[in-house]
């Protein structure tokens, strides 16, 4: 009987600090959630003006049948003139959001990354302007190369092969379905 004393009450403890610890936890995150999803609001719009500098406004958020959200890209008369196209892959670090801007002629028009958890000073060398600047002006069918850059290719990352493919894969993957059948 001693020895189910002995180890009772530090589990009765235990127990209580575990169920007060997961109570803060859930307090916590019912605060703060709210914030965190305007913050990411708020810099998914700005975004939106980086990779489609062109457009006035945007129109209504909308998911396609594969799961991608797309947003119409304004002019000033209200006309459609492309769309922002938001696709995740999986890059070296895990999964890699990518917002991709692509006119009616299915060129992009600005990329921008939106979150990722890449190797810092390799793969997340993918967010600089000097990587992502490349994608402006291609077309479907973007490949990558450790060599000098062809017409509709990019030089991938030194030493962020895998980072470089998947931000190429979510931009192909932007430009396909901002056309044709994919939209509305």
């Amino acid at each position: 009987m001693k020895k189910i004393k002995e180890y009772a009450a530090p589990t009765i403890v235990l127990f209580i600090i575990c169920i007060v610890a997961a109570f803060l936890l859930a307090l916590t995150n019912d605060v703060t959630a709210p914030k965190i999803e305007a913050v990411n609001a708020e810099n998914e719009a700005k975004s939106r003006q980086v990779v489609f500098a062109d457009a006035a406004s945007f129109g209504e958020e909308f998911t396609n049948a594969d799961g991608i959200k797309l947003v119409p890209a304004l002019d000033k008369d209200g006309a459609t003139i492309g769309y922002v196209v938001v696709t995740i892959e999986k890059g070296y670090g895990g999964d890699i959001s990518v917002m991709t801007g692509v006119d009616l002629e299915g060129k992009v028009t600005g990329v921008d990354i939106l979150s990722m958890s890449e190797t810092a000073g390799l793969g997340a060398n993918a967010s600089k302007e000097s990587f992502l600047n490349q994608f402006v002006g291609k077309i479907l069918g973007i490949e990558v190369t450790k060599d000098a850059p062809a017409e509709n290719e990019i030089k991938a990352l030194t030493g962020a092969t895998i980072t470089s493919k998947a931000v190429t894969k979510a931009v192909n993957a932007a430009i396909e379905a901002s056309g044709g059948e994919n939209v509305g």
